[in-house]
């Protein structure tokens, strides 16, 4: 910092970067033929992952392996006060459990590291010395207090709150006599000349004159952390990243990038801006929202490929929408071509439906099925633990039984699976009083010898015994057997329970009912 400081003293001159015209080459905004694709994703850890940042981190996987080039991890930790404990692990374990591993990363390594941008500032003071040098940046020595004023006067006039460039005009003798009592000023990138035009590979060509609506934007705080502006331009460079994969929030900030890649000599890479992913009801995703985070669904039991297989279903860059696509079909099919400028529209209320199609894709294939067992069988014994009374809910011939029935097979609704109801006659009596006379009904309905129970059978026969008891509703009979089996009131249909459950465990706890 203290070299850069020593630049601003120097007479500034424009940059020659800046508004001069812009060529055929730098319009189509190619790069070098025959250069490895490198794409990244570069989450900032200030939350764990959701599904909103899987779906860009997925986007630019696919893309980088249908070109058989490199997916790297980068970390935007450059705001430190908004950093949250453990985000920048998860990140990456999230990542690796949804089978779409960095090839570069904080934990991996690479070529191009380090890959957290606070330990990379030495990048950042380099850059921006260059653009003090040639004119294109300058120090800015507005107080917290004078911006926030800017901020509540521009809102008063109902006008977009904006820099008003106050500090581009100083002096050098102004800038010298305040770096004597400010060492540290923030530094801001100085918005000139026709903002380039640029082809996004989803939104055709695009041009926003950033320097007639924004006020000169800063690129290095006082701290010495460089602001996203600068960061990502620098990171992109140095990394060598050919294509870059973001959100279309970023779409009108690309202009700004590509005045700083041109005041910087740098060729810029290529630029594709993803439509939004949004809620079913076209909100936008929140992080407030528990429900989106990918821990949420490893810790519900969903597997991983259902849920790249539901958030690629709902938007584009496929020749057609279709369930059931695995990681490597997900490769081979996408086309960046196909992306369009709609927002996709995300319904989790499919994605049970989505999830039972890859459990019956996995529960097929002889290895898989027994990874999968093991895995849950690992789930059950971190969620319950000590309450499970009877081991055998482990075994592997129950488990592959009920793992085609349910999806969040370890949450609290479906406790019943491995742990037994304590519930007494007394209990079942306030529902029904006829307790005895129905569940020796039902026992007596799985005595029959080499019966072959399906959900249907048990329906129509459940049906049939509620008939033949005068003065009891069905609905009675069902909510009593639900908490016989369970212990809840609600839950899944009591057909459904009884198949998962199986005859022998059936018996035996409609028996602990009876002598309770």
């Amino acid at each position: 910092m203290a070299v850069l400081l020593k630049r601003l003293l120097h007479p500034r001159r424009p940059p020659a970067a800046l508004g001069r015209p812009l060529g055929r080459r730098e319009a189509s905004l190619d790069t070098h033929a025959g250069a490895a694709v490198r794409v990244r994703f570069a989450p900032s850890p200030t939350g764990f992952l959701h599904l909103g940042g899987l779906r860009a981190a997925l986007y630019n996987y696919i893309f980088a392996k249908k070109h058989r080039g490199s997916f790297i991890l980068r970390l935007e930790d450059t705001d430190q006060t908004r950093l949250v404990p453990g985000a920048a692990e998860n990140i990456e374990d999230m990542l690796e459990w949804a089978g779409i591993p960095p090839d570069e990363s904080p934990r991996r390594g690479g070529p191009a590291g380090p890959y957290l941008q606070s330990q990379r500032l030495a990048l950042y003071a380099q850059a921006t010395e260059a653009l003090l040098k040639s004119g294109a940046a300058y120090p800015c020595f507005c107080s917290p207090q004078r911006l926030e004023l800017l901020k509540r006067e521009a809102l008063r006039n109902r006008q977009t709150p904006r820099y008003d460039n106050r500090c581009r005009s100083l002096s050098e003798a102004q800038v010298a006599q305040k770096l004597a009592k400010d060492p540290k000023p923030a530094i801001r990138f100085h918005l000139e000349g026709e903002a380039p035009a640029f082809q996004d590979l989803v939104y055709g060509w695009n041009r926003h004159e950033v320097a007639s609506v924004e006020g000169d934007p800063v690129i290095l705080k006082s701290d010495g952390f460089p602001t996203y502006h600068l960061a990502c331009v620098v990171d992109d460079h140095h990394m060598g990243i050919s294509h870059v994969l973001r959100g279309s929030e970023w779409l009108v900030s690309t202009s700004k990038h590509l005045l700083l890649y041109q005041a910087l000599g740098w060729q810029p890479p290529r630029f594709a801006h993803l439509p939004l992913l949004l809620n079913r009801d076209g909100s936008k995703l929140s992080k407030r929202q528990g429900d989106i985070y990918l821990e949420h669904f490893a810790a519900a039991g969903f597997l991983p490929d259902a849920l790249l297989d539901i958030i690629t279903s709902c938007g584009s860059g496929f020749a057609e929408n279709q369930m059931g696509r695995t990681l490597p079909e997900l490769i081979t099919q996408f086309d960046l071509t196909r992306v369009t400028c709609h927002s996709a529209l995300l319904d989790l209320e499919k994605l049970p439906e989505f999830n039972r199609l890859h459990l019956r894709r996995l529960v097929s294939d002889e290895t898989q099925r027994r990874q999968l067992v093991g895995k849950l069988q690992a789930l059950v014994e971190e969620a319950f633990g000590s309450q499970l009374q009877d081991r055998h809910v482990l075994d592997a011939a129950y488990v592959e039984r009920i793992i085609l029935l349910r999806q969040d097979l370890v949450s609290p609704v479906h406790s019943y699976l491995w742990t037994r109801p304590a519930v007494g006659r007394a209990q079942l009596g306030t529902v029904s009083e006829k307790v005895d006379v129905i569940a020796k009904r039902v026992l007596g309905l799985l005595e029959g010898p080499g019966m072959s129970l399906t959900q249907d059978m048990l329906n129509g026969e459940l049906k049939k015994l509620s008939e033949g008891l005068e003065g009891t509703k069905h609905s009675n009979v069902m909510k009593l057997l639900r908490v016989a089996l369970s212990g809840q009131l609600q839950g899944p249909p009591v057909a459904e329970m009884m198949l998962s459950l199986g005859p022998k465990e059936v018996r035996e706890r409609i028996q602990k009912v009876l002598s309770s």
